[in-house]
């Protein structure tokens, strides 16, 4: 009965330690956008005034550990559909999810681009007692792209976007998932 006792103890602990935190956190914090693109000094993907017509494919590569893949999955969607259907990237752009593995890609007929996006990370991060605020959180979006040209089967354009908002105090769930990939995007592919 005893050890029972001691983790029931224990988590309770970690539960009160946690929630303090998460409200100390939450009172005190102001969250900032980072992105980072690499290699860096990259032409803007996005043409609205071009009149283009793009194809757009989307697949993930998680890390082994990753969980909550399937809401993960769908926050993706919905990011990657709202940001392209904005219509502030290419006149028309149709997206589909794709399983293809490899770099090498064929321009679907009707098509002026096809741009294929590996969505790497999507979810919240947490760090606690990392700095005077008991929590630094926030969100991180990794996203890796390559644009092709029709007649070129290797992309003409290959990079990585790397955008986190958060900071000191901040906590932030999974309901900004889809919202935080299409900023992610909109200041990745240089969209206005």
């Amino acid at each position: 009965m005893r050890p029972t006792l001691h983790r029931w103890f224990g988590s309770l602990s970690l539960v009160a330690l946690l929630g303090a935190a998460a409200l100390l956190g939450a009172c005190a914090g102001t969250a900032t956008t980072r992105v980072t693109v690499t290699p860096p000094d990259q032409a803007p993907v996005c043409q609205p005034q071009a009149a283009l017509k793009a194809s757009v494919l989307w697949r993930t590569q998680w890390r082994a550990d990753q969980k909550d893949v399937t809401d993960r999955e769908a926050a993706a969607a919905q990011g990657i559909q709202r940001f392209f259907a904005d219509g502030g990237c290419f006149t028309l752009a149709t997206v589909a999810r794709t399983q293809v593995g490899g770099s090498a890609f064929d321009v679907p007929a009707g098509s002026d681009r096809l741009v294929v996006l590996t969505v790497r990370e999507l979810g919240p991060v947490v760090k606690l007692l990392s700095s005077a605020a008991l929590v630094d959180g926030g969100t991180e979006v990794v996203v890796d792209v390559a644009v092709y040209r029709p007649g070129r089967r290797e992309p003409q354009q290959q990079f990585s976007i790397h955008w986190q908002d958060g900071g000191p105090g901040v906590v932030k769930g999974v309901q900004t998932l889809p919202a935080d990939l299409a900023a992610a995007l909109k200041a990745g592919l240089g969209a206005h």
